[in-house]
């Protein structure tokens, strides 16, 4: 597994970098970049499950590794959610589960940088190395307009 970083700096408070990030509307609206559609359900609280899904209802569910609030959290993915069911046994998963996806913020003169760091398979690198960016932009775009 290779680890992916991107990174972005946005004009707006911490604060509301991460709220915008992670909060439910938003959130949909910034991801719609991988995915049309894609939203989560669950919490983004330390320990907890979370699954991240497409409007099929499809995705992968995954562990809330660490949560510093507006300054970290880790995704620890576990599996993939098909047909309703989470899969921890198939090939696919077993290449996959483990892999970490960790958001860091700082912020300096009001300008937060985010790094974005993810473990990601050779198949989904290229995949990432395109869209991240156009995601971390989005979000920036959100930010700096007040998060609509």
């Amino acid at each position: 597994m290779d680890t992916l970083h991107f990174s972005i700096a946005i004009n707006a408070p911490k604060e509301n970098v991460w709220n915008t990030m992670l909060q439910d509307k938003t959130y949909r609206k910034w991801t719609s970049i991988f995915s049309e559609g894609s939203h989560y359900k669950g919490s983004w609280d330390k320990g907890s499950k979370i699954l991240f899904l497409g409007p099929s209802g499809e995705g992968m569910f995954s562990r809330i590794a660490e949560n510093t609030p507006y300054e970290y959290i880790s995704i620890e993915h576990l599996g993939f959610v098909k047909d309703g069911k989470e899969d921890t046994e198939s090939p696919e998963v077993k290449a996959f589960a483990g892999a970490h996806e960790n958001y860091t913020f700082s912020e300096e003169g009001g300008v937060t940088t985010i790094l974005v760091d993810m473990d990601t398979g050779e198949e989904y690198k290229a995949m990432f190395e395109d869209l991240w960016p156009k995601a971390l932009l989005t979000l920036k775009t959100m930010c700096e307009d007040h998060g609509e």
